[in-house]
């Protein structure tokens, strides 16, 4: 017999959501799983999740008694069983609720960044579906050093297979560090990107050469989105000022040749889209283009 709903595919959705995105408001939650019905149906399947242990909440009062929620240690258990999430390992923090409360400025910004290109699909017609926005995936660059951007953005031009798949690594920077800080992690992405693993006992070969390890995940080396927010117009050019500088490094030669770089404001997100002309590439800070914008030949 075959059943003709979905049983538990919003719940099992919610709580994916929420084990990939680490943290997120009740109405980020609404607008990420469904925004499509009233937002009372979200707070109830919410409160459902949590009276089954799988997720909790704090509520930060500062904010109105805003609710964030996050995966508990059993939810993120039962979520990475799942296929979609099974390369998915959730560190203990995650469930912490003091290490989600010390952590919810920049987590949140983080969600509300991968709902902003969420949304910015679903009115062009484009292909961005929740799980596609994966946050704190871990690259290793050896030595036991590992590049692990904020969030990987997976993303398809046009309503089906046949658009071109866009991939994006996305640094969302609140200001809490210094610009030399936010400037050298272009160096740290530029070592993913010539890094070629060793195999102990083994020689490269003509049938089975060395090649750099982003390439048994990505047929293009993703391109680098900063996003900036937590500062006013002057904070957010001496940032891009930062990385325009760490840009003349001829170690970074290379990675800029082929890897597009470029920086926005979350304001101009929000404002005007993510898929509109407001991001700035850091070789070039005095033009703005669309971060899809073709790669150069």
């Amino acid at each position: 017999m075959v059943i003709g709903v979905d049983v538990g595919g919003g719940d099992r959705l919610a709580l994916a959501v929420l084990v990939q995105y680490r943290m997120a408001t009740t109405e980020q939650m609404h607008w990420v799983i469904a925004p499509g019905v009233w937002i009372e149906q979200t707070r109830r399947r919410l409160a459902r999740l949590r009276q089954e242990g799988l997720i909790e909440r704090i509520t930060l009062p500062q904010t109105g008694r805003r609710r964030v929620w996050f995966p508990t240690a059993y939810g993120g258990k039962v979520a990475c069983e799942w296929p979609e999430l099974r390369e998915r390992r959730p560190s203990r923090a995650a469930s912490d609720p003091t290490a989600v409360r010390l952590a919810v400025g920049h987590g949140l910004t983080v969600t509300e960044t991968g709902l902003a290109f969420l949304q910015d699909a679903r009115r062009r017609g484009d292909v961005c579906r929740p799980l596609d926005w994966m946050t704190e995936v871990h690259h290793s660059i050896g030595t036991g050093h590992a590049v692990i951007p904020d969030a990987l953005l997976c993303y398809r031009h046009g309503p089906s297979s046949d658009g071109s798949m866009l991939r994006a690594f996305v640094e969302v920077d609140r200001a809490t560090m210094g610009s030399e800080r936010l400037a050298a992690k272009l160096a740290s992405y530029a070592r993913l990107h010539a890094c070629i693993p060793a195999l102990p006992g083994r020689e490269p070969t003509v049938q089975e050469p060395r090649v750099e390890e982003w390439r048994r995940r990505y047929p293009l080396f993703p391109r680098l989105l900063f996003v900036l927010d937590g500062t006013g117009p002057v904070g957010i050019e001496n940032r891009i000022s930062a990385l325009r500088a760490a840009t003349r490094e001829l170690a970074l030669y290379a990675f800029l040749r082929e890897v597009p770089v470029l920086a926005a404001a979350l304001t101009d997100l929000l404002q005007d889209s993510p898929s509109a002309p407001v991001w700035r590439p850091v070789q070039d800070p005095g033009s703005r283009v669309p971060w899809s914008q073709p790669r150069r030949g």
